[in-house]
């Protein structure tokens, strides 16, 4: 078994103070015998110019702090999200970078679907104004198992997680920033479905709290089990660690228990 590591974050609009943050939940985690940490999304930066941080892919302070960051600690990150330059004018991607123990940059998700919702007459999203969407699925080897990587808002489509499963997923790892309502609505029962859909483990990372900007998130990591039991869960909407050894032999035996996949 392998300890994997789901960290939570109430991220400001600092850039520095969050990876000081980050960094000091990373090593948390490897002292505390996880192999892989995943952060949440946007990790280094809630606030309302996210352009403005954004980096070039293979430059800039937040992968190397990534890079760094795994190899001081001898740690795969599964990176949250943080903006990466693309090709349209004005717009980003929410890119996931995965660096293994050594510092190696291993793979990149570009989150795929966009989070344009209105809650409320004062609370509205349209992220595709200025984040472009990805359009490849990725599922890596690590030291816990085969990861399939999702972002937040793509846990609402059942099938990319199949396909996921179909390359080989034995995990599915989702850095987050749930809004309050749909988080208290859906988050915890989106997260076990998920699971017990793919009967695979689930990695829920989130932001929770109230944020330098005023904007709150529901927080409320998560871990579930490849039977949809939840075995780790952060009940406070606080900064903090949650832990899971992971099984493999157990996703094998839900899989020949119930052979829907």
């Amino acid at each position: 078994m392998t300890k994997i590591a789901a960290i939570q974050m109430c991220s400001s609009d600092n850039v520095d103070e969050n990876l000081l943050s980050a960094e000091k939940y990373i090593s948390e985690s490897a002292k505390n015998g996880a192999k892989v940490a995943v952060l949440p999304e946007y990790f280094p930066y809630i606030g309302d110019d996210k352009p403005s941080i954004q980096e070039k892919f293979g430059h800039g302070k937040i992968q190397y702090f990534l890079s760094v960051t795994a190899k001081k600690h001898n740690i795969w990150i599964i990176g949250g999200t943080f903006p990466l330059s693309c090709t349209i004018p004005r717009k980003t991607r929410a890119a996931c970078l995965v660096f293994d123990h050594q510092g190696e940059l291993i793979t990149r998700y570009d989150k795929i679907h966009m989070f344009d919702v209105t809650l409320s007459d004062k609370e509205k999203y349209l992220e595709s104004s200025f984040t472009d969407a990805g359009d490849e699925l990725v599922c890596i080897d690590t030291p816990a198992g085969k990861i399939g990587l999702g972002v937040c808002f793509d846990i609402r489509f059942p099938e990319m997680f199949k396909k996921l499963v179909e390359k080989g997923a034995e995990i599915i790892a989702l850095p987050t920033s749930f809004t309050v309502p749909t988080g208290e609505a859906h988050w915890n029962v989106l997260a076990r479905a998920t699971a017990i859909y793919n009967l695979s483990y689930f990695v829920g990372a989130c932001q929770g709290g109230t944020h330098s900007t005023g904007r709150k998130t529901y927080g409320h990591s998560i871990i579930v089990d490849p039977w949809g039991k939840v075995i780790s869960e952060k009940t406070e909407n606080t900064p903090g660690i949650i832990y899971a050894d992971i099984d493999l032999d157990e996703v094998k035996r839900v899989r020949k228990v119930l052979p829907v996949l």
